[in-house]
């Protein structure tokens, strides 16, 4: 008798990072920012597919690389020194962790507040009462 095998639940890792104390000039660049990001998702074991970065007038830059695993993001404020970054894998959980410790060394970020956590239907967060959701 033919066994249906086990279904596999997607799953992944994303960790977010608020990285402050980074220079002003790196964080306002959208090329150095694209290239980083690149490197540092690259380096990390990711497998590169697009990336796409914007430059905000007067600053501030809004990047996006797109990985097969999933993707790595940066919102910048270069007057504050801050950067929001977002990164999320599918599969193996080191490789988002790594990523995001080659972009906090590449950004010389003096403070960082990291938070990573699994997703995928089997950890999901619980849901928000709907009186709490804008």
């Amino acid at each position: 008798m033919f066994q249906t095998p086990p279904l596999t639940l997607p799953s992944g890792r994303q960790v977010l990072a608020e990285l402050t104390g980074c220079p002003a000039a790196a964080l306002n660049d959208p090329a150095g920012l694209e290239a980083c990001f690149r490197r540092c998702a690259l380096e990390g074991g990711a497998t590169l597919i697009s990336s796409h970065f914007h430059h905000f007038s007067p600053q501030g830059v809004s990047g996006v690389v797109v990985i097969a695993e999933s993707h790595v993001t940066v919102h910048t404020w270069p007057e504050h020194g801050y950067a929001a970054v977002d990164v999320f894998t599918c599969g193996c959980p080191e490789i988002a962790e790594k990523i995001v410790t080659r972009i906090i060394t590449a950004l010389h970020a003096t403070t960082v507040e990291r938070t990573s956590f699994n997703r995928g239907p089997h950890s999901a967060p619980t849901r928000l009462p709907s009186s709490l959701i804008c």
